[in-house]
């Protein structure tokens, strides 16, 4: 079997986008959609064709990818593909849709007869664009030589959770790390906010902490956003990752943990994002700390 592909990639966000690039780069002969086609139209340049449907991008495809924004639109885009669907074609689902919808999906394919995988991916706009993201996956063995070269294209490495993507191993590891994700970038705000209404200086805290145990580059690499006025373009921006945290809190509650963290950081995404940074990276939810015509 050819190593070089024809790949669908519905969504072409900040994630989407990149992962289109890269599988053009590898070789592949890329074909795209996205709900606003002027977003996707600069991918042409990239030797991607842009399709005007979701049915248009996976006419031929050996392979489908979604990247969209969560489980419904996944649903909602892959039934509007539904007549150029063929049976066999593998499909890598890489939206962080939750654990309920997974299940939804995994039907969806088992009733078009495509090959399922559940693979949501971990990492940010740089990594999406150097290829180097991680991918967890959870699907068939026997398939995944077919998509063995999509996954390389956008990621550094690929960890397989399971063998059925219907159970969603794979999104629940990628809650389970977006959670810390979230947590640590809300606790990042709430320092920034405290040491401003104090008077302490953000350096002082950074020179504090060095080299020590709560040193951690992330931190660092958030607070520089802010500090320097960094927020656009987004790495990860703030309504998705209100998205996502409200994901891990109905995860939680379904599931019998109460994640109060979890909770407050949902809260203070969605606050962030009502002041009018949805757009910008997740960072932003620093200023979820201060009233909005303070922000």
């Amino acid at each position: 079997m050819t190593d070089k592909l024809t790949v669908s990639v519905l969504g072409t966000g900040i994630m989407g986008a990149a992962m289109a690039r890269n599988l053009a780069r590898a070789g592949h002969t890329v074909r795209a959609w996205n709900r606003s086609h002027a977003k996707a139209e600069p991918l042409a340049a990239d030797g991607v064709f842009v399709a005007d449907s979701p049915a248009a991008a996976v006419e031929g495809a050996d392979v489908i990818l979604t990247m969209l924004y969560d489980g419904p639109a996944v649903l909602d885009v892959m039934r509007q593909a539904t007549a150029a669907l063929r049976p066999g074609t593998a499909w890598v689902q890489s939206t962080t849709a939750g654990i309920e919808r997974i299940a939804d999906l995994a039907a969806f394919a088992d009733e078009h007869e495509l090959v399922f995988y559940d693979a949501p991916v971990l990492g940010t706009r740089q990594p999406a664009e150097a290829g180097q993201l991680l991918v967890l996956a959870a699907g068939p063995v026997d398939a995944r030589e077919k998509v063995a070269p999509v996954l390389d294209a956008v990621g550094a490495r690929t960890v397989w959770t399971g063998e059925d993507g219907a159970e969603g191993s794979a999104t629940r590891l990628k809650l389970v790390a977006n959670s810390w994700v979230i947590a640590t970038t809300n606790a990042m705000g709430e320092v920034l906010a405290l040491a401003q209404a104090l008077g302490v200086d953000p350096q002082s805290f950074f020179d504090a902490i060095a080299g020590g145990p709560l040193d951690m580059g992330y931190l660092r690499a958030k607070a520089g956003l802010i500090l320097n006025d960094q927020l656009s373009p987004a790495q990860f921006a703030v309504g998705t990752a209100a998205k996502d945290a409200r994901l891990i809190v109905e995860a939680g509650e379904k599931n019998g943990v109460r994640l109060d963290g979890a909770a407050a950081s949902a809260d203070r995404l969605k606050r962030a994002a009502a002041q009018g940074h949805g757009d910008e990276d997740m960072a932003a939810v620093y200023f979820a700390s201060f009233d909005e015509q303070q922000c």
